[in-house]
Order: structure tokens, then sequence, then C-alpha cells
């Protein structure tokens, strides 16, 4: 015990995200897309004054970091519009089904994307990818013991039919993360958390999530 602050030794303060909302005075909705639209609130600030937020309102996605015995990754490589670059990626999807499993979407987009299915699955990683000007939640799976799934592949479309697929070594994904080459937001959080779980101290992948565990950004049925 720390004389001085009254704690242990070695403990640090309670570092955790917490659920808070702050009074909403009015809002809007000025756009409305297919998938996600632009909402406009005017917030109470702490000091009694009011402040605009512009920020897109997103249903949430799955993605899936698929690891084979040989430590490669499965990586999908995309055009992406808005940015004007084709990313390497994982296989991803939204969850634009209301209440759906999260585990559900992650097998189907493992099937869809690359026609491939998993025995063992664990939640990596939850994420939101621009907080500050969007809702949208990402929970990262890790999926192995692969295999080709069976049947027909799903037939793609859109920017899908131009995806190539490919198998990346970990460590090498790693290093050209570092070196600024792959900048998809969810291949990089998914593969530096692999990667840091199974070189951290503790029980490395055993200490991963259960693949139903709760999910407080998107709530889904069990």
């Amino acid at each position: 015990m720390d004389q001085a602050t009254g704690q242990h030794q070695g403990s640090g303060p309670d570092v955790r995200d917490a659920v808070e909302q702050w009074e909403v005075v009015s809002s809007e909705t000025p756009f409305t897309g297919k998938v996600t639209s632009l909402r406009t609130d005017e917030v109470r600030m702490p000091d009694g004054g009011t402040a605009r937020r512009d920020y897109q309102v997103h249903p949430g996605a799955v993605a899936v970091i698929a690891l084979d015995d040989d430590r490669r990754v499965l990586c999908l490589s995309q055009y992406r519009h808005p940015v004007g670059r084709r990313l390497w990626e994982p296989p991803a999807g939204l969850l634009d089904v209301p209440g759906e499993h999260p585990l559900h979407a992650a097998e189907r987009e493992l099937y869809e994307e690359a026609h491939y299915r998993a025995d063992d699955w664990r939640v990596l990683v939850d994420f939101y990818n621009s907080p500050g000007s969007s809702s949208e939640a990402i929970r990262v799976f890790l999926a192995r013991g692969l295999e080709p799934a069976e049947g027909e592949r799903f037939a793609a479309e859109h920017e899908e039919l131009d995806m190539e697929l490919d198998w990346v070594g970990l460590d090498e994904l790693v290093r050209r993360i570092l070196a600024g080459q792959l900048q998809s937001p969810t291949l990089i959080v998914g593969v530096l958390a692999l990667h840091a779980a199974l070189h951290g101290t503790g029980d490395g992948l055993a200490a991963l999530r259960l693949p139903d565990a709760p999910w407080q950004a998107r709530p889904f049925r069990p």
C-alpha cells in the first residue's frame, strides 16, 4: 500500500469507457441515405451553453481477422471511393439487420467475401471508428479453424466484383502497418490487437472474449 495515495503499488485508475449522454436541446436529420444519415444535435454543454454537433448515424459493422495455421491473415483488396485508394482489409460488413447477432453477421461476411467458414470464433476487439463524427461501432472477430465453404460461391456485385484475396503473414502485416503502407482501420486495429494478444503476457488467445460477449454499443439478441 502506498501511504501517500492509499492505493496498492502497481495499481492505477480504473480506466474504462463509461456511458454518458448530455442533454440534447434540439435535433434534426437534414439527410437520410440508404444506410446512414446525417444528424444535427444542439447539445447542452457543462457551462450551461449549447453547441452544435453534426455526425453520421451508422448501424455499426463487424470485421473478421481470419488466421490460418501458418499465422497468415486473410486480406481483401477493395477500392474505397471516398479516400481514392484501393485498401487491403479483412472481410467486413454492416450490421444492417436490427438486433442481429454480430457473430452471425461475421460468419456471413467471411462466407460471402472469401467463401470460408471457421470453427473457432473469439471477440478480438471493439472500437468506434470515428467517435467525433460518427456513431459507427465495429466489433472485430478472430476466426480460426478455417476451411473453404461448401456450395456455390456468393454472387458478388458492385465494388465486390473487383476484390482481390490474398493470405499475408501476421508479422509482415505489422511491419507494413507501422511503415504506413496499410491504412484500413479495421485491418490496423485487428492485426495489432491480435499481435498484442499473441505476444503479451497472460493466457494469449485463450483470454479473448467468447463470440457472444456483450457489446454495449450494439446490443443484440442472444
